[in-house]
């Protein structure tokens, strides 16, 4: 069985690595290749998660870096469409719900060829979101759906999906939280940064909800910074970010160092970095859904800067709570963390580092049936 394995951006690497760890498992049944999109295309960064997680180099760049949503589907259509055409895969690979994940999944199916969606089913309801037009997209047009929580496999059944396309398999992400933490645990970060376990918060904030309007962007930093007189908040920022709060002239809400009270911004931080200021942190915000997710593993609070989630698991076992971008609602839902307030929740089912093992047995199985 030839499988291609998609990446476009950061976060899907994290998805992808234990599934290459499962199916080279498999080295008479499988030959698998890794094709990155390029849609996020920083050196520096990509270098840094490749050599963080153990991933192989990408097999292929595609290298088609930013654009508009339109642009940069188009790119990846094309581009892949040629890598299809050359190497003839039985099955592709597709995860999370960026755009590399739809152009990938259109590409695939237009040519005949199968295609898994993991992280299927996750879904918002908020429309002005493009990560949620992909994935209603991508579930519509996959042969596999697997899923990562009870919620996903409603919804895919909501819409009215087989059940046998559905596969209910865990989360691949907790995979590699758990395979890597104790070796972040390891790093000194915390020390040179002069931090102590749980005298932090950590933050990450990029979604053009909360930074392209400047009333909202200021109204998030003005929480933000009352939050950080009490604890400081380490910021590792986003491009977009920065280049948004220079832009509406808020930069004076930043500063660098961390001594002990403040909103201190770092540049952006490998996988292992942050895992490990994650661990040990008090609270965290985000506006991020990965985040939610790790957040739940490591039984730390997490305030959502978001009016909706695709993980609502997060909110109903784990230890996310919902605040929107309000500045009245993330003080309110910060004191009582810090208050001490808020249950830490547990670790949804089939969390627990096998998720990527179960989705290659499950394409091994239905080898027969599905694949020439």
């Amino acid at each position: 069985m030839k499988i291609i394995n998609v990446v476009g951006a950061r976060p899907n690497f994290m998805k992808v690595a234990p599934l290459i760890e499962a199916m080279n498992r498999y080295p008479d049944q499988i030959q698998h290749l890794l094709v990155h999109t390029g849609q996020h295309y920083d050196e520096k960064m990509s270098q840094a998660f490749f050599v963080d997680l153990g991933m192989p180099r990408p097999d292929i760049n595609l290298e088609v870096g930013s654009g508009s949503h339109a642009e940069q589907t188009a790119r990846v259509l094309m581009a892949f469409e040629q890598v299809c055409l050359r190497e003839k895969p039985d099955l592709v690979v597709v995860v999370g719900d960026v755009n590399s994940t739809l152009a990938c999944t259109l590409t695939a199916k237009k040519l005949g060829i199968a295609v898994a969606h993991v992280e299927a089913g996750l879904r918002s309801r908020d429309m002005t979101m493009p990560e949620e037009i992909n994935r209603l997209c991508t579930d519509v047009l996959s042969d596999y759906l697997f899923t990562t929580d009870h919620f996903a496999e409603e919804n895919l059944r909501a819409e009215g999906i087989a059940a046998e396309r559905i596969h209910f398999v865990g989360n691949v992400m907790i995979d590699t939280l758990l395979k890597h933490r104790d070796l972040a645990a390891c790093l000194d970060l915390r020390q040179r940064l002069g931090l102590k376990p749980q005298g932090y918060a950590t933050l990450t904030l990029h979604r053009p909800a909360n930074v392209d309007d400047r009333s909202v962007f200021a109204g998030i930093l003005e929480a933000l910074a009352q939050i950080a007189k009490q604890l400081p908040i380490v910021f590792p920022i986003h491009p977009r970010t920065r280049k948004m709060a220079e832009q509406f002239g808020l930069e004076h809400f930043f500063q660098t160092g961390l001594p002990v009270r403040g909103l201190w911004i770092t540049e952006p931080l490998g996988y292992l970095e942050f895992l490990h200021l994650n661990m040990a942190a008090r609270l965290v915000l985000t506006d991020s859904g990965g985040l939610q997710e790790e957040t739940t593993a490591l039984a730390v609070p997490c305030l959502t800067l978001r009016p909706n989630t695709e993980r609502p698991i997060t909110c109903e076992e784990g230890s996310n709570i919902l605040v929107g971008n309000r500045k009245e609602n993330i003080l309110r839902e910060a004191a009582r963390v810090l208050n001490g307030a808020v249950p830490t929740g547990r670790l949804p089912q089939l969390w627990d580092g096998q998720a990527a093992v179960r989705i290659v047995e499950r394409l091994l199985a239905h080898q027969g049936g599905m694949f020439p």
